[in-house]
């Protein structure tokens, strides 16, 4: 099936910092490509896949799971080790976990972590109908565009297959267990208001993770996508200044930013 128009995945050839991003579940690249773009203005190697069973159409999702969403990154992060002298993992809400693994099956060749809004668990009595109620139904309303700037637009999904959400919670649950593996510096950037991922995901993923550099940024105009949202210049720009820090080796560990 062909690609969304807007949908497809966006490479940059920059220097020796690559940047490995993320999307999320039913969304696609171009939730974060204003961000890619940014990194890959400022001289950065920068790699945005597509998401095997994304970005067409969802009848598509119904065939994958996370082993292949996975693979994916996984691969993507490889690429970039020959390219690459550095190399920073990034996502969005599923994308943010995809992230976090990476970072914990990586090791040193992750140099740090940088996610936004970060799922963890499929939350509610529909997580734990999924193992019966897939085989029954089909879908659900999709969740794509949680975005609060007027006209802000995500392409995604209208429609979440139940089997592909089955996976997911599957995932969630192989991540948390390896949170602990994560050593990496950890920039966090959650939204104040979320209708999609609840707060209670990125404490987890703070509680969990073994990180002793942790910066938290708490985006209070923006709801899930916030990357396309009134905080996305926050974002990108935090970000640029994590990897700056990191890259130069020089900062503070262990610190929080609120605001």
């Amino acid at each position: 099936m062909p690609v969304l128009p807007g949908a497809e995945p966006y490479r940059h050839e920059g220097g020796e910092i690559g940047v490995l991003l993320c999307h999320g579940f039913t969304g696609s690249p171009q939730s974060l490509r204003p961000w890619a773009e940014y990194l890959g203005e400022r001289g950065l190697t920068v790699s945005l896949p597509l998401l095997p069973g994304h970005g067409t159409r969802w009848e598509d999702m119904r065939l994958t799971g996370w082993q292949d969403w996975y693979a994916e990154v996984d691969r993507e992060l490889r690429n970039l080790r020959d390219r690459c002298e550095r190399i920073f993992v990034a996502g969005l809400s599923m994308g943010g976990a995809l992230a976090l693994r990476l970072a914990a099956k990586h090791g040193e060749h992750v140099a740090g972590v940088m996610v936004v809004n970060p799922a963890n668990k499929v939350h509610g009595l529909y997580a734990y109908t999924l193992p019966v109620s897939r085989h029954f139904v089909r879908t659900v309303p999709g969740i794509a565009g949680d975005i609060a700037k007027e006209g802000g637009i995500e392409i995604g999904y209208d429609r979440v297959p139940l089997h592909a959400a089955h996976s997911l919670r599957n995932f969630f649950r192989l991540v948390d267990g390896e949170l602990p593996q994560v050593t990496q510096p950890l920039l966090l950037l959650r939204s104040a208001q979320d209708h999609t991922v609840p707060p209670v995901d990125s404490a987890r993923v703070l509680s969990r993770v073994s990180s002793t550099d942790v910066t938290e940024v708490v985006l209070e105009q923006s709801y899930h996508v916030a990357t396309l949202d009134h905080d996305a210049d926050r974002i990108f720009e935090e970000s640029i200044g994590f990897i700056d820090r990191l890259a130069t080796g020089v900062g503070r560990e262990g610190t929080t930013a609120r605001g």
